[in-house]
């Protein structure tokens, strides 16, 4: 594994600034998706990365899809922390809180981060630049400290490196 200690997930680069809500849109892809076996997540995974989240006004076009009532549809944003109903920042830093990323000093990087970024955990830069949440295991213990900003997973995050890769994300691309 390289120095960095980065995984990058093959779509990374395909990140795309979200669109506003369309309700035409959103029944399109709900449409087409409707027939698959357990269609609700494949169809919520679809409308979140359409729209950059799961807007209210989906969830009872979902569930007169799929024959279900709008609080089971709730029910799945709720349960799969991985939904967000409310926009988020165009990148999202996910750190990791579980055990092993704790011990090796994860409540120092998020107040890192946190004052750094002046939001705190599960809010949004004003700017719109940036939303922080907390993930309880990404996977990645063996290298803790974890972060995961997009689809790239960072390892072994220092308060230095958590600022490198903040810089890297403000750079104009």
């Amino acid at each position: 594994m390289n120095q960095s200690m980065e995984h990058h997930h093959p779509a990374a680069s395909l990140e795309k600034e979200a669109v506003r809500w369309d309700a035409a849109r959103a029944a399109e892809i709900i449409q087409r998706l409707s027939s698959l076996p357990g269609a609700a997540l494949p169809i919520l995974h679809a409308l979140q990365e359409a729209f950059g989240y799961i807007p209210a006004e989906a969830v009872p076009l979902v569930a007169d899809a799929l024959v279900l009532s709008r609080a089971e549809v709730v029910g799945i944003l709720n349960f799969y922390h991985d939904f967000h109903q409310q926009p988020v920042g165009r990148h999202v830093v996910k750190v990791c809180r579980a055990e092993a990323c704790q011990s090796m000093g994860c409540e120092d990087l998020v107040n890192h981060l946190q004052d750094r970024l002046g939001i705190g955990m599960g809010e949004t830069a004003p700017d719109g630049s940036i939303t922080l949440e907390t993930v309880y295991c990404l996977g990645n213990c063996a290298l803790s400290p974890a972060i995961m900003v997009g689809r790239t997973l960072h390892g072994r995050v220092s308060l230095e490196r958590a600022d490198r890769v903040l810089q890297d994300l403000e750079a104009p691309k």
